[in-house]
């Protein structure tokens, strides 16, 4: 093509200057050039030098600027390979002029475009459908997720509808197609931070019952053990056994459900909990301040103001899920946020305060499922959160742990024979990590699902850091949440 311009053909193999050659050769203003270095943005820049290139050589219709704009490669190449097209320059392109009906197709067409991949690579806005971040993020809030944070991560599945996740409202069928599968790539790439409120995808949500008695945001793992009491081989053998009860879908990383959790221990971490408290590295850590829990709390004896505990506490004193009197005289059960119970503390309300913990656990569904851990959820760990380049010596106590990172997430081969192991068929003890991991946990501690049932996230899971709300809704608006930064 520039060849056939007037151009040496060298200047076409230049990334960039090819570029500016083509602003060039069509008289368009070469600050366009400059705007391309843009993130995201430049993309559509590039785009626009493309479409105006291949005006001056004739081409007006929707589809060849399609082309184009989506796969120049293929389409440069037919231009300039061809004997038919010629190049026509700048002066014929100027004096073409659109028709009504083309102006608003290439609106809605650039419209269509530019908010998929802003959506893709920018930012996107998630609800909040369940408490398990109470009170730090309430049902009905509606954030903003910034996907730049951590660095844009390349969609495994290009061949998706625009503006839906991974199923076709009202027909529940797939939104997306997997005839091409891209691998985990990540640009600009920067750490998440322990505490960071993170938008990400299911680990255990690549597989869920696609029936109505069960949902799709029942996970596969759940139902295999429950089927096996407790033994998902057996599990897996009834289900896959009964493919018409059990109907099963498989969605890639990019596509399985997104949770919003706080992310309490990075890639290295010793994490624990013991009664209640984490404690990460040793050292315990702070509830978040309005993050809730239950806690037994013994009062003085005097008399409790609705109106005061509702305002200076945030409890409906009316409201059994939030407010229960016990058996013992002047306790009682109370949902508070680590905020208001430091002030109960401090201004004499509470004689003596305790954390309610879980001993039980919680129906054999605390990770990593087997009878050596004796978890809950509340007295939990310790175990190690893997880290990218880290080795790890594997043992039958901790193979459970690590098992389905290195055999799902990271694509191998796992096998464990007579105390000895096996990786891609060969016999090891030791394994190296691809991928850094994350624990994430609610805010809400006994309401919600977390790493604490299904464990470690791995880096290509993660989708965005929740930046702040831009709506809350709550039989009306609660504005003083509205377009609050999230902490």
């Amino acid at each position: 093509m520039f060849e056939k311009a007037g151009v040496e053909g060298w200047k076409a193999l230049v990334p960039f200057y090819n570029t500016w050659t083509m602003l060039k050769l069509s008289k368009r203003r070469t600050y366009l050039f400059f705007m391309q270095f843009i993130p995201v943005a430049g993309w559509f820049v590039s785009m626009s030098v493309f479409v105006d290139f291949v005006k001056t050589f004739g081409k007006f219709k929707f589809h060849e600027h399609a082309m184009a704009a989506l796969l120049p490669l293929f389409y440069f190449s037919y231009l300039g390979f061809n004997k038919r097209d010629q190049f026509i320059g700048a002066t014929v392109v100027a004096q073409h002029k659109k028709s009504s009906a083309r102006e608003w197709i290439d609106a809605a067409v650039f419209a269509v475009v530019a908010a998929t991949l802003i959506r893709a690579f920018v930012f996107e806005s998630y609800a909040i459908p369940s408490g398990s971040m109470e009170k730090s993020m309430l049902v009905g809030d509606y954030l903003f997720a910034s996907k730049i944070s951590y660095g844009p991560r390349i969609p495994n599945t290009p061949l998706a509808l625009p503006f839906v996740h991974n199923q076709i409202p009202f027909f529940g069928t797939k939104s997306y197609l997997d005839w091409i599968r891209l691998p985990y790539t990540r640009w600009f790439a920067s750490p998440v931070k322990r505490n960071d409120v993170v938008i990400f995808n299911l680990p255990v949500g690549d597989t869920v019952i696609d029936k109505d008695d069960y949902g799709t945001k029942i996970l596969y793992y759940d139902v295999i053990r429950q089927l096996g009491n407790g033994n998902p081989h057996e599990g897996r053998k009834i289900l896959l056994a009964n493919p018409d009860e059990y109907p099963l879908i498989v969605h890639p990383v990019d596509k399985t459900d997104n949770y919003v959790k706080r992310c309490v221990a990075v890639p290295g971490d010793i994490l624990e909990i013991r009664e209640s408290v984490l404690y990460i590295n040793g050292n315990a850590v702070a509830f978040p301040a309005r993050s809730e829990t239950y806690y037994y709390v013994e009062t003085g004896g005097q008399p409790l103001d609705e109106t005061a505990m509702k305002e200076e506490y945030d409890v409906d004193i009316n409201n059994p899920e939030e407010f229960q009197a016990t058996d013992q005289t002047n306790t009682y059960r109370i949902l508070l946020t680590a905020a208001a119970k430091e002030k109960m503390q401090k201004n004499g309300l509470a004689k003596n305060i305790s954390l309610e913990t879980y001993k039980e656990k919680a129906g054999g569904l605390v990770f990593p499922y087997d009878n050596q851990h004796k978890w809950t959820i509340d007295d939990f760990g310790p175990v190690w959160v893997p880290k990218k380049g880290a080795t790890l010596i594997l043992t039958a106590e901790n193979y459970p742990l690590y098992e389905r990172a290195i055999r799902v997430y990271e694509n191998n081969k796992l096998e464990m024979h007579d105390g000895k192991f096996f990786i891609n068929d060969q016999e090891t003890n030791r394994y190296t990590f691809k991928m850094d991991y994350f624990w994430m946990m609610g805010d809400n501690r006994h309401d919600s699902q977390d790493s604490r049932l299904w464990g470690f996230v791995p880096e290509d899971h993660i989708v965005g850091k929740a930046s702040f709300i831009f709506m809350s809704w709550d039989k009306g608006p609660r504005w003083g949440r509205i377009f609050s930064t999230i902490k």
